[in-house]
């Protein structure tokens, strides 16, 4: 169980700068995730780490070796991919045996850390099976079995669930964050998908452009965003325009076109001032609808198009001239007219201001 430390990254390729400065460390046993829009540098990024590219700035640090100018197979990290990368003429046991050839391991040793691996992701009665017999789920867990099979000081993860079905993605999520926690592997995981992030990760880092746009606790970044690309990416949002009234502390008031809203202040670092612009973020699933007026952050509108999803229903709830996305869990549709005004609140601390 190592901690990871990334220091003042750099990498360019040409005249594009992929990682532009990037700062950040792993705590021991952590599952950090790195995340964002496509081109963002969290491939790139991962690949530093691995040892895949050597950084034109800044180190890569395992507890206090400096690894930053190692290659790959010195730096003894697990790595699973987006394609398994698995031996179809091997068997499973085979090929989670791979790694331990190439180090020269003793038989019996090798056979005894392969059969471990296998039964870490429950995948031990398939041992003796050719890759094409198993399905896509469990060619995953003999991919996160050979990983794991060489004691990796860490485990780097590139997408390793984008080309599953969305149910074997679920149970793969479970299955990887188990076998980190009783591992206790130091785990970092890029991927473009956001619930993946929030139902695995510890921790996890936003990118754009480069840099780190924000770090923090999966709630901590959902729920206090602090800037509109952060809060737009992870889980969706309402964005209202508008002009700052008042602020102290974490506390704000901005007037927006259909109403001042209270709410807190998303970026600890921004200091707002009254006069200011700013724009505020409230998630769908932050409003509460109702037949009269009751609450902080009260609003009048109308629904129109509904979607109804079984445990959720989506309205479009049109306020003056913005239509707002609103969530409802458990929905009793027939209980929401579409023919006459109703209102929605939202409690202050659902209400994030963000800098323009």
């Amino acid at each position: 169980m190592i901690s990871i430390t990334i220091d003042n990254l750099v990498k360019r390729f040409g005249s594009h700068t992929a990682l532009d400065g990037i700062t950040l460390r792993v705590e021991p046993g952590e599952i950090f995730f790195l995340l964002g829009p496509s081109g963002c540098g969290k491939t790139t990024l991962l690949r530093n780490i691995a040892g895949f590219y050597i950084p034109d700035e800044g180190r890569v640090l395992f507890d206090n070796d400096d690894v930053t100018n190692l290659p790959p197979h010195k730096r003894n990290t697990g790595m699973m991919f987006q394609s398994y990368a698995l031996w179809p003429h091997m068997t499973v046991a085979k090929n989670v045996a791979f790694g331990l050839e190439e180090r020269k391991v003793p038989g019996p040793e090798r056979n005894a850390r392969v059969k471990e691996a296998l039964a870490s992701v429950r995948m031990e009665a398939y041992a003796d099976r050719k890759i094409a017999q198993l399905s896509g789920g469990q060619q995953q867990r003999v991919a996160l079995a050979r990983a794991l099979v060489i004691r990796p000081r860490a485990l780097l993860l590139d997408e390793p669930l984008s080309n599953l079905d969305a149910k074997l993605r679920l149970e793969m999520r479970t299955e990887i964050r188990r076998v980190c926690k009783e591992s206790g592997l130091t785990a970092i995981y890029v991927t473009h998908d956001q619930k993946e992030a929030l139902s695995i990760s510890d921790r996890m880092a936003i990118l754009e452009s480069g840099k780190i746009a924000q770090i923090g606790k999966p709630e901590d970044v959902y729920r206090r965003p602090h800037s509109r690309v952060v809060a737009d990416f992870i889980g969706e949002t309402n964005f209202l325009p508008g002009k700052i009234t008042s602020a102290e502390g974490e506390d704000i008031r901005v007037e927006t076109e259909i109403g001042i809203f209270s709410g807190v202040v998303g970026d600890p670092l921004w200091k707002p001032q009254p006069g200011e612009t700013a724009t505020l973020s409230v998630r769908p699933e932050a409003w509460t609808i109702q037949t009269d007026p009751h609450g902080p952050n009260t609003i009048k509108g109308r629904i129109g198009e509904s979607i109804y999803l079984g445990e959720v229903a989506q309205y479009h709830f049109q306020s003056g001239n913005l239509a707002l996305k609103i969530f409802e869990l458990n929905p009793h549709l027939s209980s929401r007219p579409t023919d006459r005004d109703l209102f929605a609140s939202a409690a202050p601390s659902d209400v994030v201001a963000l800098k323009d």
